[in-house]
């Protein structure tokens, strides 16, 4: 365990408000401050302005001075941005300090400019890192595979007390004897259109079956039977679709650009007893949090018939999906902001820099 009291640094885009409360508990556990330098996002959450830790706002080239300053015992960064990730790496390397990666991928983006120079490099980085914390173990093959050691996972969490808790007002389509909830924004990767074709050939609509789509969709072009848009919605209410719910449709698919890394809505969702419908390329699934017939149903992402027959299967079977709503409540239990430190303090220990390897 390391004696050094300077604080560990960690370079990253932005936090959105259901990673807040994950950099709270790694900052008790290790002493961190973050370095934010905005940018592109794929959560539809935002961002929140003071994320409860100690915080500076960065340039992307910036990161490489901040991280060769010698005022942190350890640099950690994630694979957000084009120039962020590189100049933390090269920065702790001319600091002598140990550089930990943080990743999300599980897929490398296929369009020339990655190909050309962003893949060459993440696979440098994979290998010259101290150690890698991953999303899960489908990220840790993946990066495992590519030449990465001392990999560690931190289980993708959300604020367990608030998702579990009971919701205040439900909310259910009247007349509706079945509901799926689709949550996601109108970016092509989250398989949308395989959502749509995959309810039309399901034969469900009005009244008895209903869609619900939450976040920032785009407007009808197709308008379909039973498909209702609620636009974005907060955490209270989206809650109550969940509570009000019988299934969520994580439909996503895998594009040259990018590949769902998790998708936090099914921890939140399984926390309100909620069974998940996920396809492989989504990375709860992948990663082994949704798991076919134990908490949800897992299909091939981009069949619609499969998918189709999922949510007729859901659809008749009441019990099923109560005792797959039971097991997803408890799966998602553990997945924790105090299991999502654990397994950066882990790393951390690995080399040498971690406060709390004995807790």
């Amino acid at each position: 365990m390391s004696a050094d009291t300077r604080p560990v640094v960690v370079v990253t885009n932005h936090v959105p408000p259901d990673r807040a409360g994950a950099f709270r508990a790694l900052h008790e556990r290790e002493g961190i401050e973050l370095a934010l330098f905005g940018g592109r996002s794929h959560h539809a959450t935002g961002a929140v302005d003071d994320p409860g830790v100690p915080h500076r706002a960065i340039t992307q080239r910036e990161a490489y001075g901040l991280a060769a300053s010698g005022a942190y015992r350890a640099v950690i960064a994630g694979t957000a941005g084009r120039t962020a990730l590189p100049a933390a790496w090269r920065g702790a390397r001319r600091a002598g300090v140990p550089f930990v990666l943080w990743s999300a991928l599980w897929s490398h983006p296929r369009t020339p400019a990655h190909v050309l120079a962003g893949v060459p490099l993440l696979r440098a980085i994979y290998r010259g890192a101290d150690a890698v914390v991953t999303y899960g173990p489908h990220v840790s093959a993946f990066v495992a595979a590519r030449g990465a050691h001392n990999v560690h996972v931190a289980p993708q969490a959300v604020d367990v007390d608030f998702w579990s808790a009971p919701a205040g007002a439900p909310h259910r389509p009247a007349g509706a004897e079945f509901v799926a909830l689709n949550v996601g924004r109108p970016a092509r990767y989250k398989g949308l259109t395989e959502l749509l074709a995959a309810w039309k050939m399901s034969g469900f609509g009005p009244p008895k079956e209903a869609l619900e789509l939450a976040g920032e969709a785009e407007p009808d072009r197709d308008p379909v039977p039973g498909v209702h848009a609620a636009g974005r919605l907060d955490a209270p209410a989206l809650r109550n679709f969940y509570a009000g719910a019988d299934v969520l449709v994580m439909s996503a698919i895998a594009t040259r650009e990018f590949r769902e890394p998790w998708g936090l809505v099914a921890n939140e969702a399984m926390h309100q007893r909620l069974p998940v419908i996920a396809t492989t390329a989504v990375g709860a699934a992948a990663g082994g949090l949704v798991r076919h017939e134990r908490n949800g149903l897992v299909v091939p992402a981009g069949d619609t018939a499969a998918l189709a027959r999922a949510l007729r299967t859901l659809r008749d079977d009441p019990t099923l999906r109560e005792r797959l709503g039971a097991a997803a409540a408890q799966d998602a239990a553990a997945h924790t902001f105090a299991a999502w430190a654990a397994g950066f303090s882990e790393a951390l220990v690995s080399v040498g820099a971690g406060h709390e390897g004995d807790r």
